[in-house]
């Protein structure tokens, strides 16, 4: 299996999930091109139409397009408008405080009904280890940034541990509902869609199920309005549906790359390339490269059970980056045998026809087996002592370009 991480889904795709859960959000389309957009505000047929903006950024209200359109999120009353900002929306990049500078072009946009909100409240579920297991947390105070709430008014913060043989008791639900402030028959509503989120919870094996608001409406219907959910990715195997959602249209090319081969890669702007096992050892290595006047270009986390497909995959991806000036391994082998590392090595360094200096570190288990194969195999690898070496020795080679 391939694993993928960090699995982003667009805000309708999120809706469509709890739509298809039983819980209550705006009525909503889908469309991505203008005469379509149009057509979904006419069948609505709603008194108001909210037309928004699908990007994977925060902050699409405030943002601006590059056709001069400002706001990814716009209300009107009249599909004709909708068909037109669609047109200014689609095809165009969003840029917004999340986005690179350049924006995210935006393919698909969301016609929903407009509701008015009475009042915000702030509902989730996630998984707390204090808990061993899912946490209900709940707070009046919503539609807004909830560690604030936190830290201002603590008593405002409910929670409820959930025992996963039994699942949110009715007395359970109806008690946050209440502490959320809903009211009458609200409560019962309410608790109803507490319920129902945690099936949701469940279903897809989420670690989170976050709705900022779970509002109240002036006609007495409790709506979950926005919703952020985590997925557990090891549970990709058995949520093949939800997985294949997953739209990388907008991640960098060569982070969607490096997940193929369960590689974590973060790009930086440097040109001294890191390859480690091992996110501390990887950020220990960027500030000693740092140290030392150089600057990483980025960093590549190996993990634990490497194979060498994988040794060769991240030089690859490493010498495809034209900033790269010098590549730095530093591999620290517990569960790592730097045999296989430095197998690997040799074969991307003779396959990839290497052109910038490289800097190996190696530690650990076999670690005399791996040297004696860099050693013997004739190419231009500079062995270095330990961290401290490898990073003055990396910095060095480029100062000598």
């Amino acid at each position: 299996m391939d694993p993928r991480r960090w699995l982003n889904l667009q805000e309708y795709q999120s809706k469509k999930l709890m739509q298809d859960s039983g819980v209550t959000v705006q009525r909503f389309f889908v469309a991505d091109n203008p005469t379509e957009a149009r057509d979904a505000a006419k069948r609505l047929n709603a008194k108001e139409i909210v037309l928004k903006a699908q990007i994977l950024a925060g902050g699409r209200g405030k943002g601006v397009f590059d056709s001069g359109l400002k706001g990814g999120v716009h209300l009107t009353t009249d599909p004709a408008v909708v068909g037109e900002l669609a047109s200014k929306m689609l095809g165009y990049n969003l840029t917004t405080k999340q986005t690179p500078k350049d924006g995210v072009k935006v393919k698909t946009v969301m016609v929903a009904e407009a509701l008015d909100i009475s009042r915000e409240t702030y509902f989730a579920i996630l998984m707390d280890r204090a808990c061993n297991g899912p946490v209900m947390v709940g707070s009046p105070q919503g539609g807004m940034d909830i560690e604030e709430v936190a830290a201002r008014t603590p008593e405002l913060i409910f929670k409820e541990a959930i025992d996963i043989f039994e699942g949110v008791r009715d007395d359970q639900a109806l008690r946050m509902a209440a502490n959320l402030g809903f009211k009458g028959p609200l409560e019962r509503q309410a608790a109803d869609q507490i319920k129902k989120l945690y099936d949701l919870f469940l279903k897809v094996d989420a670690t989170q199920v976050e709705v900022n608001p779970l509002g109240e409406t002036p006609q007495g219907q409790v709506v979950c309005f926005d919703a952020k959910i985590n997925f557990d990715d090891n549970a990709e195997f058995r949520q093949k549906a939800v997985f294949a959602m997953d739209d990388t249209a907008e991640s960098d090319p060569i982070e969607t790359e490096a997940a193929k081969y369960d590689l974590k890669y973060i790009g930086l702007d440097g040109n001294i390339a890191c390859f480690v096992n091992g996110a501390g050892l990887a950020m220990a290595t960027c500030d000693i490269i740092d140290l030392h006047g150089g600057k990483p270009a980025n960093f590549l986390d190996l993990g634990g059970g490497v194979k060498e497909n994988q040794v060769y995959a991240a030089f690859k991806l490493l010498t495809a980056d034209p900033k790269v000036e010098a590549i730095l391994v530093n591999i620290f082998g517990g569960i790592v045998n730097c045999a296989i590392i430095a197998n690997g090595i040799t074969k991307a360094c003779r396959e990839l026809e290497l052109k910038v200096p490289l800097v190996v570190r190696l530690e650990g288990t076999n670690v005399h087996e791996a040297k004696r194969i860099l050693s013997e195999s004739g190419l231009p690898i500079t062995a270095a002592s330990d961290l401290d070496d490898a990073a003055r020795k990396a910095v060095a080679a480029i100062a000598k370009k």
